[in-house]
């Protein structure tokens, strides 16, 4: 008998999750420097952290010692920042372990949960770890959900749990309050990743929620607002009721040392962030009217910190192809729905104007 023999079946037959690689990888692949490519692939922020963040990444002195097991304060820092209770905020090794946790709090071999694709691809990768059967329902042609076959579906497999990303990755899309409200009254619990609500605006956050709905958890994370994404460290909402089984499941020091100073110094220096945030926001709005155009690109609406676009009369596998020969490295699909389309970053200006200029020239 091998090893490979004992292996769990549904994992031994899963397909692995497609990571996008960092800069040093990607430079030697294309035979360049770090400092020559622009990596508009993965929704990262491009103005990186503050000063108070490096300062305090520079300054830490109990690396030798296990982190806060509580994240006392981080949550401290969270609770005045989103103005919810402590009690109901979780510390994470970026908003991917609250996933992974939410599942395991739910979920056995054989349940279900309900995806609506196309969208964030943890939701399936670690629904299939916890061997959890996925009910996905097909977003519309816009790309909104269409509720009336979640709502079928909801009926014929009763899922635990339902995913929904707002803004939508990758299409930049919105979950409206009466979209939500719908969602709430089904017999599940909804998970709704904000990993983007930021560039939407904070007001519109529906973290507050949480504490009169018992089936809404709330996700989100430093690595799109803070420029934290190395650092892995996001945080969650969660109705009080669970908090005591979360606990109990949590890796003991999920939360390194440098991640938790980071973003607790992050969180103090927030009108540094919320400029970038503005500086991103406005520049997507340049950058969506420069896609638009492109006679072969057609730019959806978004309310992220990036762009989709359907790529006309040629291959969209082609163009991100031909841009990362430029050093420019951007997002492209294999999925039947999404195979003739590409996802920018927003980046910054000078950025922009380098993409738009090599997009012309495959004109």
């Amino acid at each position: 008998m091998k090893p490979t023999d004992l292996i769990r079946a549904d994992i031994a037959t899963m397909e692995p999750y497609t990571p996008i690689f960092p800069y040093e990888v990607l430079a030697a692949r294309l035979g360049r420097s770090p400092e020559s490519i622009i990596k508009l692939d993965a929704n990262e922020n491009p103005y990186g952290p503050s000063p108070r963040d490096r300062e305090a990444l520079a300054n830490l002195h109990y690396i030798h010692i296990y982190p806060d097991p509580d994240s006392r304060l981080l949550r401290a820092a969270l609770a005045a920042f989103t103005g919810l209770p402590e009690e109901v905020l979780l510390a994470g090794a970026g908003a991917d372990e609250l996933l992974d946790l939410v599942m395991r709090l739910f979920l056995e071999p054989g349940d279900a949960i309900l995806n609506c694709p196309p969208t964030f691809g943890m939701y399936t990768f670690d629904a299939g770890i916890s061997g959890a059967e996925v009910i996905s329902v097909p977003r519309q042609g816009d790309f909104g959900l269409d509720l009336d076959a979640i709502e079928v579906a909801v009926r014929a497999h009763r899922p635990k749990l339902l995913f929904v990303t707002s803004p939508n990755n990758p299409d930049g899309s919105w979950v409206a309050d009466e979209v939500l409200e719908r969602l709430l009254a089904l017999p599940l619990v909804v998970v709704l990743d904000e990993a983007y609500v930021e560039f939407a605006g904070l007001e519109r956050s529906r973290i507050g929620q949480v504490l009169e709905c018992e089936n809404l958890i709330v996700l989100r994370t430093f690595s799109k607002l803070a420029g934290l994404a190395g650092l892995r460290v996001g945080y969650g909402a969660f109705p009080a009721s669970l908090m005591p089984h979360l606990w109990k499941i949590k890796q003991p020091y999920n939360v390194s040392v440098a991640a938790s100073a980071a973003a607790t110094a992050a969180l103090g220096d927030l009108d540094w962030m919320l400029d970038k945030v503005t500086r991103i926001v406005t520049e997507r709005a340049r950058f969506a009217g420069q896609l638009g155009d492109i006679p072969y690109l057609r730019p959806y609406v978004s309310e992220a910190n990036f762009i989709l676009c359907r790529v006309l009369e040629r291959g969209a596998e082609e163009l991100k192809l031909a841009l990362e020969q430029e050093g420019i490295l951007i997002r492209h699909y294999r999925t039947s729905r999404l195979h003739d389309h590409v996802r920018f970053t927003v980046g910054t200006p000078e950025q922009t104007d380098a993409v738009i200029a090599a997009l012309r020239q495959w004109i």
